[in-house]
């Protein structure tokens, strides 16, 4: 069946033939009539299917033949809805948006963060038709009130199940409030799993269900083959499976984004152009990379399954998994970039002794075995013994939910793991072995805050006696200095031979002079030292000094 028995107008057809498409997939097949139909959609399909045109192409129907409506308080609302997980994506479904409907009089824009809202604001007071978005940065725009979408028509919600992954539900649920109870919702996901089907109970009426393939199957355009190797041996065989097949546009999938630096860096230093793509990565540096990659001069790109979602690349020929994903459904989405729209491609992973239970879980998914082929030369020890793999915090499944997991969405990438820090109810400078680091009351501290009371006269609070720490012996500028200090000790805590800290009273003369708090005297692990030595006040003052108390 050809484009011209589907419904669609002239004006989106000539766009469609401009594109040199004439033949709709499966998935446009049975997409394309349902939503013109005006009821809710669930749809799963795998990645490269042609999802997106299975949605703006209707949408861009049903808007351009109904009447626009009348602007509110001089503002045209929103009519349409796109929710993606990552920028990339978003940029991608809005450019098709662009490309389908260049002939009608929509107007369409893009939403996300990693660059200026200014601009986003000046378009969005000017009337936006289509308005695809990242979830956190249209929540920024509805906190600022600077959208509209009191008057959305259609929902879509695209990569459904990568949103659920990266923790963004309760974005949506908040997007979700904002929106008017009468519209049409979409669902389009790559995978078609049992969260999918939660979320749609609650989200979709009587929806027309389309599952063009079977859930977590990969396409069988797509070559698989694994090769085992030695963990410390992967970017060797990379390099060599690079040069001896000549191979160009690889993309190359990492478990990290310090993993997908570091190759990168390394790659390039081999004499193999790459770059790096991830959520810590600018928008323009992300851009600049993807734009290299899809012309060709960039052999080369690195990147991180969260930051490769929405790569739109015709005919891309290799997908090579450095590291096999922790999570068994990455490995669809990640194959998928590859293969698309019946094109044949190749799907390779390098895999170490480490990651043999991950391989069997995705082996479990897709329900086949895939091909092994061991490269001469590569050979893995035998005698390896496996180490377990850090767990990843690129907000994969079960990451931590919110806009706090939002790796692709404004550039607040989610950090990679380190080490441990000190707890944070340790005593103030506490060091990590639990030795004490001293400090002056009054001076700055270690963390670059001031001690004591206010940065005047210092105090010392006799509730937490026990978790103060010792004072540090200033060198003192005249020897007369020093003897009046252990003659005398300091105006703050005073302790007698008893244990019992004293709080003494500074002198009548002294400027910011100390009192004890509370009164009385108080145990504490002051007992066990000396007397201490006279000091200024936090200011630079007086010095403080009293009499120690004598038994």
């Amino acid at each position: 069946m050809s484009f011209e028995k589907l419904g669609l107008s002239a004006d989106i057809l000539r766009a469609v033939a401009d594109l040199g498409y004439t033949h709709p997939t499966p998935i446009q097949l049975q997409a394309i009539p349902a939503v013109l139909q005006g009821g809710d959609l669930l749809a799963g399909a795998q990645t490269g299917t042609g999802k997106t045109a299975g949605f703006t192409l209707p949408i861009l129907q049903m808007l351009s033949a109904r009447s626009r409506p009348a602007a509110a308080n001089g503002k045209r609302p929103v009519r349409a809805l796109v929710l993606t997980p990552t920028r990339e994506l978003a940029a991608q479904v809005e450019e098709s948006v662009t490309q389908y409907g260049k002939y009608l009089r929509l107007t369409s824009m893009t939403v996300f963060g990693g660059v200026s809202m200014v601009p986003q604001v000046k378009q969005l007071a000017r009337g936006v038709d289509i308005l695809v978005a990242t979830p956190g940065r249209l929540l920024d725009h509805m906190q600022q009130k600077t959208v509209d979408l009191s008057g959305v028509e259609i929902l879509v919600l695209d990569e459904a199940d990568r949103m659920l992954d990266m923790g963004f539900i309760r974005d949506i649920r908040r997007v979700l409030a904002a929106l008017p109870a009468q519209r049409q919702n979409l669902l389009f996901s790559a995978t078609f799993s049992d969260e999918i089907k939660q979320l749609a109970d609650g989200l979709l009426k009587s929806p027309a269900l389309i599952e063009v393939a079977r859930r977590n199957t990969t396409a069988e355009t797509v070559a698989q083959k694994i090769h085992p190797v030695d963990r410390d041996r992967k970017r060797e065989l990379l390099e060599h499976l690079v040069r001896e097949h000549n191979w160009f546009q690889v993309l190359v999938f990492t478990r990290t984004k310090h993993g997908a630096n570091r190759l990168a860096e390394q790659l390039t230093k081999g004499g193999i152009p790459a770059l790096a793509i991830h959520g810590n990565k600018s928008q323009g540096a992300r851009t600049r990379a993807l734009a290299e990659f899809k012309s060709g001069t960039l052999q080369v790109l690195v990147a991180t399954d969260i930051a490769a979602r929405g790569i739109d690349i015709d005919q891309l020929p290799h997908v090579v998994n450095f590291d096999l994903p922790e999570v068994a459904e990455d490995y669809v989405h990640r194959i998928g970039r590859t293969g698309r729209a019946g094109a044949n491609g190749e799907a390779v992973s390098l895999v170490c002794v480490d990651e043999h239970q991950l391989l069997t879980q995705i082996e479990r998914l897709i329900k086949r075995t895939i091909e092994r082929e061991v490269i001469p030369g590569f050979e893995p020890d035998p005698h390896a013994v496996a180490q377990p793999i850090r767990k990843n915090q690129n907000g994969g499944r079960g990451a931590g939910g919110g806009r706090g997991a939002r790796n692709g969405d404004d550039g607040r990438g989610q950090r990679e793991a380190r080490e441990p820090r000190e707890p944070k109810d340790a005593p103030r400078g506490a060091r990590q072995g639990g030795e004490p680091k001293a400090r002056r009351d009054g001076a700055r501290n270690e963390r670059g805050g001031r001690s004591g009371n206010g940065g005047g006269g210092s105090s010392i609070n006799v509730g937490n006696v026990g978790q103060a720490t010792p004072q540090r012996q200033q060198a003192p500028k005249r020897q007369g200095d020093a003897q009046r200090g252990v003659a005398q000790g300091s105006g703050a805590a005073r302790q007698g031979q008893d244990g019992r800290q004293q709080h003494g009273r500074g002198t009548p003369g002294a400027t910011g002079a100390v009192r004890g708090q509370g009164g009385g005297a108080e145990r504490g692990d002051f007992a066990q030292r000396g007397p201490r030595p006279a000091r200024r006040d936090g200011a630079g003052g007086a010095l403080l000094m009293g009499k120690p108390k004598r038994d």
